[in-house]
């Protein structure tokens, strides 16, 4: 199965952020050309040829999205979105399943096994990008350049500018992708290994005490605008950023 795009003509993709995309496709072609693309997007493909190959890679690196084609060697792509989504560690991870299977019903049930959107082959890089994009839009809005305000907050990730109430605000990169986070994210409380794993990886070992500096480096920078009291500790439980007082 060809991708309707010559193969000599590489596509500029117009993404927003970089991810960690995981390409679950055992024919040769398409993978070549699905991560080829990625990459110069700014993306960083993970390959991998079938369903276990995939978990195995999943248990050394979670990624930020996964394609994942329908009809794999052994699992089906089918059957790896319903274990994937059986486990806690991977049941939020965007997934979108690539397949030739056109009727309706088969869509419904990629989209029943868990799947967050479902692309009928062939198509055209154009369309998997614009689908990428959406996807993590909806799941992983801290994956995107949107711009996000928050009770006075605002937070521009092209230009990489903060503003609190009118205040422009100097952040180191740790704290800038920190804020990202919570302002994607508000009102909902999250611990420090799921901060840890949202905001740094989950393939990045360090204490969990780490985030507890980085959230005071955030509030002390904050602090003058006043806006440091959104940031809330909860206590026993992590943090929450949250309109409430």
């Amino acid at each position: 199965m060809n991708l309707t795009i010559p193969y000599d003509t590489p596509l500029m993709m117009e993404v927003d952020l970089s991810a960690h995309i995981l390409v679950v496709e055992d024919e040769v072609a398409i993978q070549e050309m699905i991560a080829l693309n990625l990459t110069q997007a700014g993306h960083e493909p993970q390959l991998a040829s079938s369903g276990m190959q995939a978990l195995e890679q999943i248990q050394h690196l979670l990624p930020d999205l996964i394609l994942v084609d329908w009809m794999l060697p052994g699992m089906s792509g089918l059957e790896l979105v319903r274990r994937l989504r059986a486990h806690q560690r991977t049941q939020r991870v965007p997934i979108i399943m690539l397949t030739a299977r056109v009727d309706e019903s088969d869509k419904l049930l990629g989209l029943e096994s868990g799947a967050d959107d479902y692309i009928t082959k062939p198509f055209s890089i154009r369309e998997l990008n614009a689908r990428i994009k959406a996807v993590l839009r909806r799941r992983a809005p801290q994956m995107t350049e949107d711009l996000v305000t928050f009770k006075g907050l605002s937070l521009d990730p092209a230009t990489h500018r903060v503003h609190a109430n009118q205040q422009e605000i100097t952040l180191g990169p740790t704290e800038f992708k920190l804020l990202h986070f919570f302002l994607t994210h508000p009102e909902r409380v999250y611990s420090r290994t799921q901060i840890l794993d949202h905001v740094w990886g989950d393939h990045v070992f360090i204490e969990e005490r780490t985030v507890d500096v980085h959230i005071r480096r955030l509030r002390s920078a904050l602090e003058p605008s006043g806006a440091d009291s959104l940031l809330q500790t909860i206590r026993g439980a992590g943090y929450r950023l949250t309109a409430q007082p």
